[in-house]
């Protein structure tokens, strides 16, 4: 059965309050429901006519404010996605106290560092922060690889020491 768009137009304002409530129903939103009974209209407008029922009025009306809450579920979720990753993003940043306590640190080391004999602390850092294996520190500095690691060993307890104290605070 065909019919001409203005008989379309007068079967949607005559089921348009029922309309809007089944799809406020659906959404529980007045604008939503109102933004998408308009959207059904015109959605039935655009299409070559043909069977424009009522049936067909509310089934299209039902399957857009379906997708609407599918749509309206993914924005969500992206959304959620984006808070926790910019909130992973943040956890991730040091606090200015964290920054303070790590300079901190670090001075109380290298005090310790400082304290140690010239040789032994030449010795720790070529190992730890040059990465020389303690073969090639004993002949740069032409002493025996024991000697190599009796100085780490002397520097290594003096590290722990410093980390037991801090432990301590």
């Amino acid at each position: 059965m065909t019919k001409p768009p203005h008989s379309l137009l007068q079967m949607f304002l005559g089921e348009r309050s029922r309309l809007v409530k089944r799809i406020r129903r659906i959404v529980d939103n007045d604008a939503t429901a109102e933004d998408l009974a308009q959207d059904t209209f015109l959605k039935l407008w655009r299409r070559p006519p043909g069977d424009d029922t009522t049936g067909l009025l509310y089934r299209t009306a039902q399957n857009l404010a379906l997708d609407h809450l599918r749509a309206q579920k993914v924005r969500q979720r992206h959304e959620e996605q984006t808070q926790d990753q910019e909130q992973e993003r943040h956890d991730d940043e040091p606090t200015p106290e964290d920054i303070a306590g790590t300079i901190e640190r670090w001075h109380g080391l290298m005090e310790v560092l400082d304290a140690l004999p010239a040789r032994t602390r030449r010795i720790f850092l070529l190992n730890r922060v040059e990465g020389e294996t303690y073969a090639t520190i004993a002949k740069q500095l032409k002493v025996s690889v024991s000697t190599v690691e009796k100085d780490m060993m002397r520097a290594m307890r003096a590290c722990r020491e410093w980390r037991a104290r801090q432990h301590d605070k």
